[in-house]
């Protein structure tokens, strides 16, 4: 009952005039970022913190369009997957493989209208779980110490490399480059410079938008710059816009097995939704078996995956208001903004700002109302913007950046900062390092030092604080297994081509 009352008051912050206004336009903002190949959610967060910022939006607000923004880069990233069989950003990708084909078929507008329904449902189905289950965890969570939060980023940090499969090597390099760019500035409890090159302006250490501007925004405007459009078209959606009873029945319980499934998932730090829209999407086609068209244009190929990342996202914030430890890259984007605003995440944002985080949860609910009745009339619409050219687009970007990088402090170094930072993203890029997981240390760097030092001091040096309690075993145990997932993954396969390759040598009878 507690928890009702907590979630009207959040519903009084959401349905606010202004409030709804802009999670009106966040969804927008955020649908039309996501169909853009590349950009992804993180871009469009990124985009307009500086821009939220600047206005001056409260925080309560300024949250609510983030998170919005967030959750249309989810719808829309399923437009371009179905239309071009190019993803909008990671977690379409699995979209692509059933999408793109329906689309082939004339079937585009029933795949696009399934798609939407199914992300409605995956993100719905996950914002009862925050609300059900993130007071609960907030709540216990308060028995964390300085040793607990450490070893809980170190922890997250570790699930970056168990996670993803394909290249755990590089992810968590990427992770600890992070952690590098986290340490820049004046050491705040000895007053000592560090890696600051002598240069004043790096004393304050790297700001949280510059990092974030730069490596996304500025190295997908170098991206870009090599690509062409010239010959590729959309598939125009013909035939039926919506699909039918029949085939809503074919894939309700799809939508709803992966929803659960991207719902947990999405509360693992790190995990983030490309990881959820890959399992659901392989466990529906080993479930399906030889009655399924998976990868020839099987509906059950796009509910599950667009049904996954969604419940995804909107799980990832669970570990960011409860822990103050992102779940996903654009969550890490999330408390850069909640720290601009002085805000501490973590189990006593709900007893200190209440209007916060309820009004944000209870945002979730009216943002995807806003974006079932937004995506289903306008398919027309969206998959004629994916015509924009890259002359028009790529000045767009760099615009958007510039301003919003020199909005906060206003000098011409946090500018050259930023193109030094793109292009070494670029690079990184280029190399397939990937950019969310530098994110990710680079938010949790700070937290990380402080709460070892404060452990440290508590115990005078001793580090056997780090595993002195249950939860901190539990969490060192749980940190092993993640990193050896890579390990195990790779015996296993190993041992499956040996045998492989012995069965195909073995002589026939």
């Amino acid at each position: 009952m507690e928890t009702l009352n907590f979630l009207m008051q959040g519903f009084d912050v959401a349905l606010r005039p202004t409030n709804l206004l802009v999670a009106l336009f966040g969804a927008f903002v955020g649908t039309i970022v996501g169909l853009l190949p590349g950009l992804g959610p993180i871009n469009g967060v990124a985009l307009l913190l500086p821009l939220a910022f600047a206005l001056g939006l409260p925080p309560e607000t300024a949250l609510i369009l983030l998170a919005a923004v967030y959750l249309g880069c989810e719808y829309g990233g399923r437009i371009s997957a179905i239309l071009l069989n190019v993803p909008g950003d990671a977690a379409a990708i699995m979209t692509t493989l059933d999408g793109y084909p329906l689309a082939r078929q004339g079937k585009a507008g029933i795949a696009l209208s399934l798609s939407a329904v199914s992300s409605f449902t995956g993100s719905i189905i996950a914002t009862c779980g925050v609300v059900a289950f993130a007071p609960l965890l907030a709540k216990w969570a308060v028995a964390f110490g300085p040793a607990e939060y450490f070893v809980l980023m170190v922890f997250a940090i570790a699930c970056l490399g168990g996670m993803v499969g394909d290249k755990p090597v590089k992810t968590l390099m990427s992770a600890l480059i992070g952690l590098g760019l986290a340490t820049v500035g004046v050491d705040s409890t000895t007053g000592v410079y560090r890696f600051t090159f002598g240069s004043v302006s790096l004393s304050d250490g790297i700001q949280f938008v510059i990092v974030v501007i730069g490596l996304f925004s500025v190295s997908e405007v170098l991206l870009m710059l090599e690509q062409t459009h010239a010959g590729q078209q959309a598939v125009k959606a013909s035939g039926r816009m919506l699909f039918n009873l029949k085939e809503y029945t074919q894939t309700v319980g799809t939508m709803l097995r992966s929803s659960v499934v991207g719902f947990v998932i999405g509360t693992l730090p790190g995990a983030g939704a490309t990881i959820a829209s890959a399992v659901t999407y392989m466990t529906e086609k080993r479930m399906a078996g030889a009655s399924g068209r998976f990868g020839d244009g099987d509906l059950r190929g796009v509910a599950a995956p667009e049904a996954a990342n969604n419940a995804s996202a909107c799980g990832s914030l669970i570990p960011m208001l409860t822990l103050g430890v992102p779940g996903s890259g654009t969550t890490a984007v999330m408390i850069g903004a909640l720290t601009l605003y002085n805000i501490t995440p973590g189990p006593l944002l709900f007893e200190q700002q209440p209007d916060v985080v309820w009004g944000l949860i209870a945002s979730l609910f009216i943002g995807n109302v806003i974006l079932l009745l937004m995506n289903i009339p306008l398919i027309g619409l969206f998959s004629r913007m994916l015509a924009v050219p890259n002359w028009v687009l790529v000045p767009a970007i760099t615009v958007v950046s510039l301003v919003g990088v020199y909005a906060v402090h206003s000098t011409t170094f946090d500018l050259v900062l930023m193109i030094g930072l793109g292009v070494f993203g670029y690079i990184l890029r280029k190399l397939d390092f990937p950019l969310s997981s530098l994110i990710l240390g680079f938010v949790l760097g700070e937290m990380m030092e402080s709460n070892l030092r404060r452990a440290l001091s508590i115990s005078n040096g001793d580090l056997a604080i780090l595993w002195s309690s249950p939860i901190t075993l539990i969490l060192w145990a749980l940190a092993i297994l993640m990193l050896a997932l890579p390990g195990l993954r790779w015996w296993r396969a190993t041992r499956r081509r040996v045998h492989d390759k012995g069965a195909e040598t073995q002589p026939a009878p």
